[in-house]
């Protein structure tokens, strides 16, 4: 399976790598870590997190997980996103990068250029 990514604000994943796992709030409350796939990224961070400027995307290796990646669009948008339904072991990220803005404010992702 291809890599899978995740946004995340850098003092919480630098608290996960403390404790040698990730479990975000999202976790407890829909009992699942959102993912995307590498050309989704943009687009979700744009939508969801455009107002923030201390984000990092983790980029995992499916294969590094305990908990299987299961497809689903959730929301109806006619897109199928990546979720683990179990936490996230630090050692499953294989990298980490930044988001760019774009001179218009908004993201861009690019993971193979930072």
């Amino acid at each position: 399976m291809t890599a899978i990514f995740h946004i995340v604000a850098e003092p919480d994943w630098r608290a996960a790598c403390a404790l040698g796992s990730y479990r975000p709030p999202s976790l407890e409350q829909e009992g699942f870590v959102h993912f995307s796939y590498r050309d989704q990224v943009a687009r979700t961070a744009n939508a969801r997190f455009r107002d923030r400027t201390d984000l990092l995307v983790i980029e995992v290796d499916p294969a590094r997980l305990p908990s299987p990646v299961v497809e689903e669009d959730l929301y109806g948008s006619d897109e199928d996103f990546p979720h683990v339904y179990g936490e996230i072991p630090v050692a499953a990220a294989v990298a980490e990068h930044r988001l760019s803005r774009a001179p218009d404010g908004g993201f861009g992702f690019s993971p193979d250029t930072d």
